[in-house]
């Protein structure tokens, strides 16, 4: 006898949003649900699994014995099967064994919409509820001034399993980065953090980049409430919250979506657009329209149930063309004869007009590393719709420049400039991520050459020449105070180099470098419009200097900066300003506080009548070696 009572959560209107690919909460009627029905407590179930005989609830409650809790197909050919199961609590562990009509194939699958899911290398999802008092209402009422694009945008990324271990070299729980992580992020003034994936994965060296619980944070740190507690803590102090997303592709992990009702239901059953040959993952259909509601009901869930600011989206450019790590003859052009996987672009469409129209104050950003055009452009003008783009260009040229040593520089000095001739054809995001610091790359700090000092006066360079370029920056942990080594996902960071005078001045630059780019509005007002920013001589190759000055909305409050991309001191260096008046220091890279030479000058300087880089007035400079220099016109 079967011990699954009839019950339903949805509705007709339901299953026609969800056939359409417009059912945007999902997460609301699919999946575990703890309910009561006719006064008696327990569970509704309901998955999607159309290609399937029959399906059956099992878990710790019936000893995993498929038949004794068969759920119901519903009449409408949604291919949803649902039912009530009376009794069952909150932290019940369960699975779906499903008997497929393709020769009767069973598999036994995780819920693809659980909350919660056991702790790796276990499999099962777990019953769980979504209760959590939140505290960062004023966070969340004020956020479009916090998260606006004309607004200073310092991303720290961060990969939990990596960022701090305790002393026995385990985890951190959720619980205890809302106290360390949250009191550091603040101490060295990032905006906002951005979390490598916590979605539910099953394999650690995939850094949490292959997800099979879409809908449950990783229980590697704690349970779900733990991690809104951490969300919840980074609001109050005033920070930002980012997820990392990722829509691109998924493993084939025996319980997870691959193959799900024994079929190719959420993977394109096409091997050419459903297989990943990079990662040897599955690709979504993004053709097919349940699929679609799936994946944007799960960017909608992490906006609302965990207050997530932002979501990045990984691997952008693997879903848009078609031809992405193929050979010739493994991959079918569209029906223009293109490389462009129109479903995708249509996808991404929805998906980023779905998160604008429903939350105020959010930003979507791509990891795309193409010229694809109009990323970070409104999809009524014909673009993809996001807010942001990362500026991959930008991140290869700048580190191709500085890996070089200086006496070398004059020839390279293109692979600087070059980033201005396309810098406002998107809204960029200068990263410098997790992908720049494995697989033999070196760290940030270890690719910068010369002997230690000029190694650390060159990262001062770095950063300060990041921080006064046009667009919103990110920085991966670690970079901030000069990790020496690479990233290692299995340890700590080496938080014992921050004793070392050179590595804690590289995190006193950073903390500057960010109250810097939020004090002076210069520097994010117009960070996404050539109006914003304004040569003042980017020829100056055979010293190896470049100058430009960032503007916000009004003109007083225009800053000059200067770099010296070498280890010589240039006196008396004049460069052109468009107006009387004085300079006035508020930024030296070179300062002893961070590790330098404090080669200073006066902080105050004339700005005389005499022309120079095609302007009437000019001043003459003290430029210290391996410098960022900034001053304000007054």
């Amino acid at each position: 006898m079967n011990k699954v009572q009839s019950h339903s959560l949805l509705t007709d209107f339901d299953i026609d949003l969800f056939k359409a690919g417009k059912h945007f909460r999902l997460y609301e009627k699919l999946g575990a649900h703890i309910i009561e029905v006719e006064g008696v407590k327990g569970v509704y179930f309901a998955v999607w699994a159309p290609s399937a005989r029959s399906v059956s609830v099992v878990g710790d409650f019936n000893y995993w014995i498929q038949g004794d809790h068969q759920l119901q197909v519903r009449w409408d050919s949604s291919g949803i099967w649902e039912g009530f199961i009376p009794g069952l609590e909150k932290g019940t562990t369960y699975k779906y064994k499903i008997q497929s009509n393709n020769n009767d194939i069973i598999t036994e699958k995780a819920d693809p919409f659980a909350l919660y899911c056991e702790h790796p290398p276990h499999t099962a999802s777990v019953i769980w509820d979504l209760e959590y008092k939140w505290k960062d209402k004023s966070w969340m009422d004020n956020r479009k001034d916090k998260n606006g694009l004309d607004k200073p945008y310092s991303v720290y990324e961060v990969h939990l399993g990596s960022w701090k271990r305790n002393a026995e070299g385990k985890f951190l729980t959720y619980l205890e980065f809302a106290e360390d992580l949250v009191n550091y992020v603040k101490e060295t003034g990032f905006t906002h953090v951005e979390f490598m994936p916590i979605m539910e994965f099953p394999y650690d060296p995939s850094w949490g980049y292959q997800l099979v619980g879409y809908f449950a944070p990783t229980s590697r740190f704690g349970k779900p409430q733990d991690f809104m507690f951490l969300v919840d803590k980074l609001h109050q102090a005033g920070i930002g919250v980012i997820l990392d997303w990722v829509p691109s592709h998924f493993p084939d992990d025996a319980h997870g979506l691959g193959f799900f009702d024994g079929s190719n239901l959420f993977e394109h059953p096409d091997r050419r657009k459903g297989y990943h040959p990079d990662w040897k993952s599955l690709v979504f259909n993004y053709g097919r329209n349940e699929v679609r509601s799936f994946l944007i009901s799960n960017a909608i869930f992490w906006l609302q149930h965990y207050h997530a600011d932002g979501l990045r989206v990984d691997a952008v450019a693997s879903m848009l063309y078609l031809d992405y790590s193929r050979e010739e003859g493994e991959w079918e052009p569209n029906i223009f004869g293109g490389r462009e996987n129109l479903d995708t672009i249509s996808f991404l469409k929805d998906f980023n007009e779905a998160v604008y129209s429903n939350f105020e104050g959010v930003q979507t950003i791509a990891e795309e590393s193409t010229s694809f055009s109009m990323v970070s452009r409104p999809t009524f003008v014909g673009g993809l719709g996001f807010g942001m783009k990362w500026m991959m260009g930008w991140m290869h040229d700048t580190l191709q420049y500085f890996q070089k040593e200086p006496i070398y520089r004059k020839y390279h000095q293109n692979d600087l400039t070059f980033s201005m001739t396309y810098a406002f054809s998107e809204n960029f995001m200068l990263p410098l991520s997790h992908d720049e610091v494995v697989y033999g790359k070196k760290s940030i700090a270890g690719r910068m050459p010369g002997d230690e000092w000029q190694k650390f006066a060159n990262l001062r360079l770095l950063y300060g020449y990041m921080f006064t370029h046009p667009g919103t920056k990110l920085l991966f942990m670690g970079a901030e105070f000069g990790q020496s080594s690479e990233w290692n996902f299995e340890g700590s960071l080496d938080w014992h180099l921050l004793q070392y005078d050179f590595h804690d001045g590289i995190k006193k630059v950073i903390t500057d470098l960010n109250a810097l780019y939020k004090t002076y509005p210069a520097l994010h007002e117009k960070q996404f419009s050539p109006e914003g920013f304004e040569w003042i001589n980017y020829s100056d190759f055979q010293n190896a200097v470049m100058s430009y000055i960032r503007k916000g909305n009004d003109p007083k409050d225009d800053l000059v900066v200067v770099c010296n991309f070498t280890p010589v001191i240039r006196e008396n260096y004049r460069i052109g300003i468009p107006k009387k008046g004085k300079l006035t220091q508020v930024f030296n890279s070179d300062e002893t506080i961070y590790g330098g030479s404090g080669k200073t000058f006066t902080k105050s300087i004339k700005i005389e009548a005499d022309p120079c880089d095609g302007r009437d007035f000019s001043a003459a400079l003290v430029l210290p070696p391996l410098s960022v220099t900034v001053f304000k016109i007054s």
